[in-house]
């Protein structure tokens, strides 16, 4: 045994469980690289599900708010899961956007999910106040008086950005202030009114009936609201699997991404523990999901854009780090090129192989890119559902990918349906 220190006997080390239960799903490009498809096969090994930030996630035409697989028993044929889905004390939800969504998949036979809800206390409200400023700032402070060559960040107009401002600002608030004392509610949502209404003059809000629509809200969201911490840290003690699908992407985390044009929270893998109040030693498998060809949205640099005909064909067919292993979704639009092209490192002022991603916007746009090109397949991968169902070129393409990341690829997606996907073993 160690001798005390100062007459104190020193801790155990911390024992780390037999296997870690929190898989984390997350967006490795700019968004939009199909995690759903990748959540949703996951998702039936899980006892819960949860979102860490923001709270919006699209499912084909149904599910908007809701986390892709939030209910699972609808979107699977009724085959029932019996899943928890939480938001997280690290979300900022709409409430009225939320309901609607709810009520809208309860008129096609969803059932059950009232029993599978929880809302963390903690998490901040987005009004629509706040969808009604998104992005006036942004685009007057810096891309007019500060970067006037640049027109817009890519903001959702959503509310994002104003919640969490108002998060930072400590003038935010969140569920628990509504289920709880409603005068004071009143108090800080009048405040808050106030507030936007002193930086927006023309901005028109009838508080009366906000706080009349609110006062249904709070009644309606009341048996969902929970302290969310202490319930996965149980869940966590008894053996429980947590599922964690991220929003986003890592290139648009606030402090790891290609700032400015960034979302307001955390979503590489720090967002997990802060959203959801997770220990690090409780994270397992850290899945990042990305297309096998790249998009973005909005402006910003983005060396290896196709502003001709091969990125016209991208477009139009597609309809658009520390990981323990990948997933590529779509890459079936690739089928029908010659060549593909991989690019490998940048150059900037003469020096190569960077690193990592430059962290200034104006370096990214001036970088020249050194690329890999391989012979394209030129066939049809659709219907592969095996590694070996694959053409040779395409099997190349992967393992190519995955000498370079250095992270094996355990999922690849070759179409839209939930089964075009191949698991790797």
């Amino acid at each position: 045994m160690a001798l005390p220190v100062n007459g104190c006997v020193p801790l155990k080390k911390p024992r780390l469980a037999p296997t870690n239960p929190v898989t984390v799903v997350l967006g490795s490009q700019w968004g939009d690289e199909g995690k759903g498809k990748i959540v949703d096969m996951i998702a039936a090994s899980a006892d819960i599900c949860c979102r860490c930030q923001v709270c919006i996630s699209v499912f084909l035409h149904v599910f908007i708010i809701l986390c892709t697989i939030c209910f699972q028993e609808f979107i699977m044929d009724m085959n029932i899961y019996l899943i928890i889905f939480s938001l997280g004390n690290g979300v900022v939800v709409h409430l009225p956007n939320l309901f609607e969504e709810i009520e809208k998949n309860a008129e096609k036979g969803m059932e059950g999910w009232q029993d599978r809800l929880l809302i963390s206390n903690r998490a901040h409200l987005v009004f629509d106040v706040h969808q009604m400023v998104d992005g006036l700032d942004t685009e007057m402070k810096l891309c007019i008086d500060l970067m006037p060559d640049i027109s817009v960040i890519g903001t959702t107009k959503k509310g994002i950005g104003p919640a969490y401002s108002s998060k930072a600002t400590r003038n935010g608030l969140r569920v628990g202030d509504l289920v709880g004392d409603f005068s004071l509610f009143t108090e800080k949502f009048r405040k808050l009114i106030d507030y936007y209404k002193s930086h927006h003059h023309d901005l028109e809000v009838d508080v009366n009936k906000e706080l009349e629509r609110y006062k249904i809200l709070r009644n309606k969201v009341k048996p969902f609201v929970r302290d969310t911490i202490p319930i996965l840290s149980k869940a966590i003690k008894d053996g429980k699997t947590i599922l964690v699908e991220g929003a986003q992407s890592n290139v648009l985390d606030i402090d790891f991404g290609l700032y400015p044009y960034v979302t307001s929270s955390n979503c590489s893998i720090g967002g997990v523990c802060t959203g959801l109040g997770i220990p690090p030693h409780c994270l397992g498998d850290i899945v990042g999901v990305v297309k096998a060809y790249l998009t973005r949205v909005g402006s910003g640099g983005f060396p290896t854009e196709l502003n001709n005909e091969v990125g016209e064909k991208l477009v139009n067919i597609g309809h658009e780090y520390g990981l323990h292993s990948l997933a590529i979704t779509k890459l079936d639009v690739l089928d029908d090129f010659d060549e593909v092209k991989i690019g490998v490192a940048y150059e900037l002022d003469g020096e190569k192989n960077y690193d990592s991603f430059p962290a200034l916007d104006e370096d990214l746009c001036r970088v020249k890119v050194e690329y890999l090109t391989l012979p394209g397949w030129k066939q049809t991968t659709a219907e592969a559902r095996n590694f070996s169902d694959l053409p040779q070129n395409a099997q190349n393409y992967i393992h190519k990918v995955e000498e370079l990341v250095g992270v094996p690829v355990k999922w690849i997606g070759v179409g839209q349906s939930r089964d075009s996907v191949i698991e790797v073993s």
